[in-house]
């Protein structure tokens, strides 16, 4: 999946050829990716495939997840002349649209990791990139949420409009989906939150909920239903999130990770020639 990807990447932007190509010789080269802005490096894994595509050879300053500062060196690239300038974009693409998401998912992280609280990423992702951005929040410490519809059972707002019994729905259900397959059920209220547990919920997501009402439901599961997992989701910023990981949620999901992340600097400098 990933050389797939990869490999569409680099032909969306070479086309028929890179024009450069038929007007200067090749020769060998090398170029520096510099990092302009602090960040934190996603994206290692899928820009070794292109360098193996491509027959180029990629020095790391960083790995994956580690944090990088202003004027530090993340990448040393040798090839041939023509390679590099031909890869440079895509290769920028990538390394740039995966570190911006591990950068702010990190900023996330951080506030929730004293309170021993999830930090779950969502399905808000741009069409196709989905396995690639959610392996940018994972490098910035985030857990996956489901991948796709296949993953688990999740009744949103939407879905409880079409069942008029949940319990029954949730007691046919398990003996439709995989043994393994959890049932989430999402919840405004805390009389909603109560149902979906009632009814055999094994998560239940209190959404738009504020953390004062959040903490009632946390009380209500505590005392009855221990064992039911609870998340809290819903508009959820970097400014916010921590006044939820002390409501004693198990996890809090923000597709703010992936569709808020504005991207961060990074450049290539070719060295000069020989």
């Amino acid at each position: 999946m990933i050389e797939e990807f990869v490999r569409a990447s680099l032909a969306e932007d070479v086309g028929r050829g890179d024009l450069y190509a038929l007007v200067e010789e090749t020769s060998e080269a090398s170029a520096k990716i510099i990092a302009k802005s602090d960040g934190v490096l996603a994206g290692v894994r899928y820009l070794n495939t292109l360098a193996k595509l491509e027959n180029f050879e990629v020095v790391w300053g960083r790995q994956d997840s580690e944090n990088f500062i202003v004027g530090d060196v993340v990448a040393i690239l040798r090839g041939d002349s023509h390679t590099l300038l031909r890869i440079e974009r895509t290769f920028l693409n990538m390394l740039l649209h995966a570190s911006s998401i591990a950068t702010l998912t990190q900023k996330f992280s951080k506030i929730v990791e004293p309170y021993g609280v999830r930090l779950l990423d969502t399905r808000k992702t741009r069409p196709h990139l989905r396995v690639f951005e959610k392996y940018a929040s994972r490098c910035g410490g985030a857990i996956n949420h489901r991948m796709g519809l296949d993953d688990s059972l999740m009744l949103k707002d939407t879905h409880l409009r079409t069942i008029k019994d949940l319990e029954a729905y949730i007691q046919k259900a398990r003996t439709k989906i995989p043994f393994t397959s959890k049932i989430e059920v999402e919840a405004e209220t805390l009389s909603m939150a109560q149902e979906a547990m009632r009814c055999g919920a094994d998560i239940v997501m209190c959404d738009n909920m504020t953390p004062e009402e959040i903490i009632e439901v946390v009380a209500f599961r505590d005392s009855s239903y221990p064992y039911v997992l609870l998340e809290a989701s819903g508009n959820i910023s970097l400014e916010t999130i921590e006044s939820y990981a002390k409501s004693g949620v198990d996890a809090i999901s923000s597709g703010s990770l992936i569709h808020q992340a504005n991207w961060i600097d990074l450049s290539m400098k070719m060295d000069e020639a020989l």
